[in-house]
Parts: C-alpha cells; structure tokens; sequence
C-alpha cells in the first residue's frame, strides 16, 4: 500500500512508451482535472542519452574532475559504464503528466564529496546529479544549491596555546569590535539613546521628499526609523565615540542635518518589489536566476537582503497564507494501482497472440544482446525491429530504469533516440559497412572523409556458408535492395550453427580463388577499353537551359564506363547505334532532391533518333520489359529479312528491230 502512494516531492518513473525507458520526474503538484483524472505536475530530469555529445563530453569532464578531488577508488571498465546511467541532470522544465503513467519511485540526490560513486550502483533505484541541464539554450551548468560538505569547507583551527604562552596574533587584522558589552553606559541609557536615534530618523524622512512620498504618514515613517538599519546605526555611533553619550548624539544629527538610515525595503520601488515576488513564485530561493532574468541592475547581496526583510512584512504573511489555502485544496497524495498489463514488446510463447516490434518473427538460439545468456523465464524485443535483438527479463527491467545495457554493445546507439536531432530513419555507408556481418573486425577500415572512397567487402567462410544455410533469414535479395539496412549477424550464425548437421562443424575445406593484384585488373582493364581521345567539336547542344553553364565532366579510368566501351554486340540497351549524337550531361533534366556530393549518381541522357524508334518496333512488349528492368544488359534485334523483288527481265534501252506481238 505504502509503495504505491505517491505524494509531492517524491521521484518516480513515468512510461511514455513500450519501448524506451522509463522518464525519472519529481512530483510538485498533484491537480485533479474536469473529468475526474490526477495529472501531476513534475520537473524534468534527463539522463545522457537525452542530451547531445558536446555535453556528454563536459559531464565526463566533470566527472573526472569530481574523482580527482575525492579522491574516488578506482573503477572497473563495467562499472564506469553503468555508472553513467545513474547520472541525470537537473532542470527548470515542467510538464504536465497523467498519473496513471506512473511506474515506480527512485531515490536522486546531490552528489557531494562525501559520496562514493560504486555506492550507487550497489542500491536499486538510485540516482545522483551535480549538474544543471538547459533545454532551451542547450547548456550544462553546476548546481547552485551544492551542499558545502568536504573538507574544504571546514576551519582550520589552530593549535591550543600552552599555559603562560602568548597569543602574538594581530588582532585587529582577524576581526573587527563593533560592540563592547563591558562599557560604561547601563542598559536604561542606551535604551534612552536608541529611542532618540529612532526620532531623528523619523525627523530625517520627514526632510526627505523621496521618503515622505513612500511614507506619507507619520506612523509609516515611524515604523521605517525603528528597522534594524537605524538600530544598527546607533549602535555603531556609540562604538565610534567611546560610548560617550554627548559626542554619539553631536554624530546623529551634524551640521548638514539629521543622518538618515535607509535599508533595501526603502530604496526598491513599488514595481521592483512585484518583480520580485513574481520572480520568487517562478524562480523559488534561486537568486542568481532571479537577479538575472527579473532585477538584472540589482546586485545579489541586495537581493538576498530584500528577501530576509520582505519576509517580516505582511505581505509575506499574506502570501504565504494564501499558499496555505490552495495546498489544502490540492491532493496531497495519489494511489496508483501496480500496472500489471503485458508490454507489447514481449516475445509471446507459440500458441499466444503475437506482440509488437516483429516479435513474432524471432528465431531460436538467439541470447541476450546485454548478459548473453540464453535462458530467461520471459524475452523482450529490443532495438530496431530489422536487427532482431532481445534482452532477458532482468537486463530487460535494467534497461526500462537506468536507460543502458549492463555492458557496452555496439547496438546500443542503434538502438538509442538521440536527443540532439531527430532519429534518422536511415544510416550512412560507413556505418553500415561497421555493422556488416560480411565484414571481418580486423579488416574494419577508418571513416575517411573523403567522397566516393572505394571499399571492398571481403567474406568469411562461415559468411558464405550462411548466405546459403539461413538464406530465409538472411534474404540476400531484400538485403541488397536495402543495402543501408544493418544486419544482425549473431542471429544468422546462431541460426546457421543450429541447422548445420553435426558432421559439417568440422573445420570445412574451401578452394581458395586465387585473386588478381590491383594493378594487374586495373592494366586489364586499360587494354580491353583504352582512353581514346577524340576531337573537341565544339560545345554541344544544351538540352535544357540549365545544362548551357556545366562543363562535361571526364570519366575516369575505374569510373562507370558508357555502353560505347563494349565491343562485339551491334546495339546497346536502348537500340540505338553507337554512331550517333549521345549527350552524357552531368545535369539530370527533371529537376530531383538534392544528394550529396559523394551518394549522387552519374546520370546519363539519351536522346532517341528515328533510326532508334525503328529499332524499337522490333521489340516485343516483353522485350522491352526486360530491357526496362534491367537496363545494364546489351539488346540482340534480330532484323527481319528485306522483302525480295520480283525478277524483270532488262529491256534495252533502244533497238531498231521492230516489236512482234504473237496471238
């Protein structure tokens, strides 16, 4: 009962999605709505997959700063790893949340010297911070509100003098006498003085116009005169003239006229005074926010002492019972039943309905993508749904709470929203190449820079065997038609170890393809289609306007070479002959979205003449499918035979025998 009763103050989980973990918020309010629902108003706290890399890199700053100075144990590799998601950051955002989302409480304090950072990792549902995180302005500052506990805010006390030793300390330098309780005067006289001291400064604001405008009255004068700020004076007046009653009343009121004593709750404004309380009800005790953002031309001593003497007026009074009214009218705390509804991304048992995420898809032999164990009561699909990945029921809860893996994978970033900018829905070809299972560790190559940087992907042998043992699973087809997509190589050779009979696990014997150097394909490739240089006739003739500025660009020698470089075949793909006006433009004419420099293709533009529409005619309406689908592959036309003559006999030309006509 006492476990699902929340009330304001308390830290607790809230669930926003099935998948994601869990948001750690502090309750302030708890305000029942129209139709009957608890909505809680809570401060956000973000952990560091919430904020960007720039600022992950100023936390471990901070972190290894805060080791140095407490001298921290040392920590395992591991540890370090899970000890960052038991670090989350303050803020000053407030959102409203349903109270049925909540899924728990955890524990966050302040982290402060005397903490030792492997306690947290040994106590459930603990968390600490040190700093303050800004949504808007995307920043990382220290708390304010540090605890000064260490041992740099202690005094240093000095040694114990010895009997009949003597103190050789300045005091004068060490602290300054303000009031002597062993003086002449007894308590009735300097009473009498404090009274004649709190006159004058009642006749002082009466001089005054400024003050006899904030003061109109004589009682609020009055009132004003006898603050402490004239108490204090006097009492200084008395100190300076060695307690002589005649030379301290000649100091209150000089030559010029009477002293007056002001203190901050005279010398800020009405309107200053409004700010003030408004920011207090935004900002709390936070003076330094305050000052910044409200009364910026004040400083922060004479805020914080408008503050203690604003406390002792009646508007303070006021407000704070008014306060009082509203807290009794709000919920002081809220019971919320234990959500016991299944999570969508549970792998179902055969025979129950299917879950979410791909769920029902998963094969057997997979392990935990955390702890790597292969047995757990209930699975849970984790990552993206391509991947295939599940954690156990334990590293599943570990996940939900703190955010992380038990131990660092290379699919937690996959896996992981980012913060800083939206999630992609695609990655990038180095980051493919990474994930690949076609790829060996140690053939890795380092992220260059550069565009179009050719990269050759080499295969294992357990890789080949696979593509064609787990081909259901691994569908090289899809895979290539999605070459951005990763692939989570762990499921396909756990797969492909469990369907392999017991004899095959025998280190196979392959037949190793001798591979040609570099130089020799690039030399062959020189001989079968050389360079040949042709005479420059001119500009050619733009398509669109657009192309009339772009210069034609070259190809290179292992750059994608034209239909014209094969040799054999009388026609290319589109039927057209190679003698005639082919137009390669680096420009495409229908206008597309903008790629890239180093993903853009080649495009090529080809303009058909009559000779290629003939040609066309040819084809049958398969033909042309299969050139359309596969527009690499050259077209044989067969031509039909020209049609034959009849055979004329040849008549002379001119002759003199006469022409018989037989019946």
């Amino acid at each position: 009962m006492a476990a699902n009763m929340y009330r304001v103050g308390d830290y607790v989980y809230f669930e926003n999605s099935s998948s994601n973990p869990y948001l750690i918020r502090r309750i302030e309010e708890l305000n029942k709505t129209a139709n009957g629902n608890v909505e809680a108003k809570v401060v956000c706290l973000f952990r560091r997959r919430d904020i960007s890399g720039n600022l992950n890199t100023l936390a471990d700053s901070n972190a290894r700063e805060f080791e140095e100075e407490s001298k921290q144990p040392v920590l395992a590799e591991q540890q370090k790893h899970q000890l960052k998601h038991r670090e989350l950051f303050l803020s000053r955002q407030f959102e409203s949340l349903p109270a049925t989302h909540i899924r728990g409480k955890c524990n966050v304090t302040l982290l402060n010297e005397t903490d030792v950072l492997a306690g947290y990792l040994e106590k459930e549902d603990c968390f600490f911070y040190s700093l303050v995180f800004d949504p808007v302005q995307k920043t990382l500052l220290a708390d304010q509100g540090e605890i000064r506990v260490g041992s740099k805010y202690q005094a240093e006390i000095p040694d114990k003098l010895a009997e009949g030793e003597s103190d050789n300390r300045v005091h004068e330098k060490l602290e300054t006498k303000v009031w002597d309780p062993n003086n002449q005067l007894k308590d009735p006289q300097i009473d009498q003085f404090l009274v004649v001291a709190r006159a004058v400064g009642t006749f002082a604001r009466a001089l005054d116009c400024s003050s006899s405008i904030r003061q109109p009255s004589l009682h609020m004068s009055a009132a004003a005169a006898s603050r402490d700020i004239t108490l204090f004076h006097a009492m200084d007046t008395l100190q300076k003239n060695n307690y002589d009653l005649a030379k301290a009343m000649s100091t209150l009121v000089p030559q010029g006229g009477p002293v007056l004593c002001r203190d901050e709750m005279e010398e800020w404004s009405a309107s200053e005074a409004m700010l003030f309380e408004e920011a207090l009800e935004k900002y709390g005790k936070d003076f330094n926010d305050i000052r910044q953002d409200f009364l910026p031309w004040k400083s922060l001593a004479s805020v914080v002492q408008f503050y203690y003497m604003w406390k002792t007026t009646d508007r303070y009074i006021q407000q704070k019972r008014l306060k009082a009214a509203e807290a009794d009218s709000k919920l002081k705390q809220v019971y919320i039943p234990t959500y016991t509804k299944p999570n969508p991304n549970q792998i179902m048992v055969p025979g129950t309905k299917p879950g979410m995420n791909g769920a029902a898809g998963f094969q057997k032999g997979l392990s935990c993508e955390s702890c790597h164990t292969a047995q757990s009561p209930q699975w849970y699909a984790w990552g993206p749904p391509n991947m295939q990945c599940r954690l156990c029921a334990s590293c599943w809860i570990y996940w939900k709470k703190y955010g992380g893996l038990k131990t660092p994978t290379q699919l937690e970033g996959a896996a992981r929203g980012g913060s800083e900018s939206g999630p992609r829905g695609h990655m990038t070809r180095q980051e493919v190449q990474g994930m690949s299972p076609f790829t060996r560790n140690e053939g890795r190559a380092k992220l260059l820079a550069k565009n179009r940087q050719t990269f050759i992907l080499q295969t294992t042998k357990l890789t080949r065997i696979a593509r064609r043992v787990c081909e259901d699973i691994l569908q090289p087809r899809r895979a290539a038609r999605r070459p951005y997509a990763s692939i989570n190589a762990n499921a396909v050779k756990a797969e492909c170890m469990i369907r392999l009979p017991k004899a095959t696990k025998t280190p196979l014997k392959s037949k190793v393809v001798p591979r040609q150097s570099l130089a020799a394909i690039v030399k062959d490739l020189a001989i079968s289609a050389p360079l040949k240089l042709k005479a420059s006739r001119g500009p050619p003739t733009p398509i669109n306007r657009n192309q009339a500025s772009q210069p034609r660009v070259g190809q290179s020698l292992l750059g994608k070479r034209g239909f014209d470089s094969a040799s054999g075949v009388p026609y290319p793909a589109n039927g057209r002959p190679y003698t005639s006006g082919m137009r390669t433009t680096s420009q495409s004419v229908i206008k597309r979205q903008k790629v890239s420099q180093g993903e853009a293709p080649n495009p090529v533009v080809f303009v058909a003449t009559k000779d290629t529409r003939a040609l066309r005619k040819h084809l049958t309406q398969s033909e042309m499918r299969r050139a359309a689908r596969k527009p690499h592959l050259l077209v044989r036309i067969k031509l039909p035979p020209p049609p034959r003559s009849l055979a004329m006999p040849l008549l002379p030309s001119s002759t003199s025998e006469p022409i018989v006509l037989e019946d």
